[in-house]
């Protein structure tokens, strides 16, 4: 992992512009945002956390892919996403204090842009319409992964495969 502080705000910003966790925020939200971003690259097959691991940052992937995925006793690793450039992972983290549910790992080269949960909690705590913005966007995006997890497990129990 190499940690940087490259980049302007101006081109944080842009970064986040473009990733559909922070559809609808204002321009002035995504630059208090910036503020408290940091980046890193990670070598293919690097481990950015594992099952289990105490969730203190949001990621953002900028370049590459990440692979989320969990252990399966006696069948090995079960792939749950490859996830790709401007998707987010992580983000529980932000919500509440429970240790990652998944593992993620550099399923390419990758670049990451990285909001850890201390920065990201200051920043809601001294700016409240920043809090509720950043809630409804967590809601939206947490609603639409469970209604695809509905329609996941409705396919798997119609077909036979639950």
């Amino acid at each position: 992992m190499e940690p940087t502080v490259s980049g302007t705000t101006t081109e944080r910003e842009d970064q986040l512009a473009r990733v559909a966790f922070f559809d609808g925020l204002t321009r002035e939200a995504l630059t208090l945002i910036a503020q408290v971003t940091t980046e890193e690259s990670h070598a293919l097959g690097t481990r950015i956390f594992q099952y289990g691991d105490p969730g203190d940052k949001l990621f953002i992937i900028l370049e590459g892919k990440v692979r989320i995925s969990r252990e399966v006793a006696g069948m090995g690793e079960e792939a749950l996403a490859v996830l790709g450039p401007g998707q987010v992972f992580g983000e529980m983290a932000l919500l509440d204090e429970s240790p990652r549910s998944a593992d993620a790992r550099a399923h390419e080269r990758c670049r990451l842009l990285v909001i850890s949960k201390d920065s990201f909690d200051d920043l809601l705590f001294l700016h409240k319409d920043l809090a509720y913005e950043v809630l409804w966007s967590c809601v939206r995006g947490l609603s639409a992964r469970l209604r695809e997890t509905n329609d996941k497990l409705t396919f798997l129990s119609t077909s036979g495969k639950f």
